[in-house]
């Protein structure tokens, strides 16, 4: 049997019913790497012998009773760990070695999970296409001329292609759920403050958190609750119990209500992305959930919003790369201001520049006030938009993106074309709420089937909830 092409839970069932050992599934998933990661380059860094020997470990005994004993997974370069690099898809820090491993890494491990290495990513976690990174762009699966989208590419990309159980990766304004979309996986980022982000390199700590991929509604939920819950170094973590996702994912969705936002709804969309609209409140309804209408009236300002409020934040968190204390130092530096100035010229890429001076900007003295200090105005009205409408339902049914995965190299040279790719997910991160994205559909192009992804979002710290409806959708399929 093939277990590289099986979910998470039951690559997870078999193992701990002796159907297959972690030492014939590890090597399964390393022959699968070799084959297909050098065309797709969704790997990084493959650790092989020490996944071999937790793999020995395991089949001895190591971790029974874990609820993760043995599974192999995937890691995004931009979690801290101290078994190899953490390069972020970066030059900066390309031989970064970090002194400790990431909070929701050291859970996997602690449940007993196998880790088969780290994945790539935009630099930075910075892009929609993971076509930024230092090491070459990540292919998707599906069509291997297409984007997997960004920035958690590698991930999403890694888990399609059958080259691990399941991945975490993070998300800024959709660098899960729009990777999820257009590889057809599940992609979930929890609320912010869900699972500790110690560990996680910041690219805009308001809005980053870590989230997980898997193949099915189940594999996001046994994931997430492996990850989430209070860590006593990480004060943005809210010190809040941890539900039994999966169970409440299998609850039934009686008196549960959808709501669709007539802002998602956009002439710009592919007709596929509306046809599958269509089969999705109909499956909703067929469940026995109430479709209702909401209004998100601040939603066409989200795009801007968020490219203020994630650059301003990404100008002070990078500015610790500066040639001095750790990282790349350019060896052409002749004082103090080259050293700065020249090391970040040379280790960083362009799109990571853009984004730089775009925040420095914003922030700076007479521009502060017009652009910063208003992006937050807005970004509190766009959280009431979602506290207004979830008072009307449970959850929001909307798509992922406006069309399926574009050829790589097609929006390189048109940022703002690339920027509107998270015109449906930004706001999801600006509002602090959990998000979820779901194979939908797919849509012929060019004689290849390309996925489409539908998105559920949720209140806050209800992920519960949106497992749930995830499951009915899933379920109808």
């Amino acid at each position: 049997m093939d277990w590289m092409d099986k979910t998470l839970v039951e690559v997870r069932d078999a193992l701990a019913a002796g159907a297959v050992s972690a030492g014939d599934l590890v090597r399964g998933y390393l022959g699968r790497i070799e084959k297909r990661n050098p065309r797709i380059n969704a790997y990084h860094e493959v650790w092989t012998q020490r996944a071999l020997a937790q793999a020995a470990a395991v089949d001895q005994g190591a971790f029974r009773g874990r609820p993760l004993a043995g599974v192999p997974l995937a890691i995004k370069d931009n979690l801290c760990t101290q078994v190899g690099a953490t390069t972020c898809g970066s030059r900066m820090i390309e031989h970064f070695h970090a002194p400790y491993t990431a909070t929701a890494v050291q859970k996997l491990e602690e449940a007993g999970a196998i880790i088969l290495g780290k994945t790539n990513l935009d630099e930075f976690a910075m892009g929609s296409s993971n076509e930024n990174c230092a090491w070459g762009p990540v292919k998707n699966p599906c069509d291997e001329t297409r984007v997997p989208g960004g920035s958690s590419g590698g991930s999403a990309a890694a888990v399609a292609a059958g080259m691990c159980a399941g991945a975490l990766g993070s998300d800024t304004g959709g660098s899960i759920r729009l990777p999820a979309a257009w590889c057809g996986v599940v992609g979930l980022k929890p609320s912010y403050g869900r699972v500790s982000r110690y560990g996680l390199v910041a690219f805009a700590s308001s809005l980053d958190q870590i989230g997980v991929f898997g193949r099915c509604v189940d594999d996001a939920a046994l994931l997430l609750g492996v990850i989430a819950g209070p860590y006593p170094l990480d004060s943005t973590c809210a010190p809040r119990p941890v539900p039994d996702y999966r169970a409440a994912a299998h609850e039934s969705p009686q008196g549960l209500k959808i709501g669709v936002a007539r802002e998602y709804l956009s002439p710009a969309n592919d007709p596929a992305v509306q046809r599958m609209m269509e089969t999705a409140l109909a499956r909703f309804r067929a469940a026995g959930v109430a479709v209702v209408e909401v209004s998100l009236p601040h939603t066409p300002y989200g795009i801007s919003t968020y490219y203020i409020v994630c650059t301003a934040e990404a100008s002070s968190n990078l500015a610790r790369y500066d040639g001095v204390r750790y990282g790349y130092r350019s060896a052409a530096a002749q004082d103090l201001i080259q050293v700065y100035s020249r090391t970040r010229q040379e280790a960083f890429g362009p799109e990571v520049k853009r984004r730089i001076m775009l925040g420095t900007y914003v922030l700076s003295s007479g521009y502060y006030d017009a652009y910063y200090l208003k992006a937050l105005r807005v970004r509190r009205l766009i959280k009431e938009d979602f506290d207004r409408a979830f008072g009307q339902c449970d959850a929001i049914v909307c798509p992922t993106s406006t069309g399926p995965a574009f050829k790589l190299g097609d929006q390189s040279d048109d940022p703002l074309k690339m920027y509107l790719n998270d015109v449906y997910t930004v706001n999801c991160n600006l509002a602090g709420i959990p998000g979820i994205s779901l194979p939908g559909a797919t849509v012929e192009v060019e004689g290849c089937q390309l996925p489409l992804g539908l998105q559920l979002l949720g209140p806050v710290f209800e992920e519960a909830k949106l497992l749930r409806l995830a499951r009915v959708y899933e379920g109808g399929q």
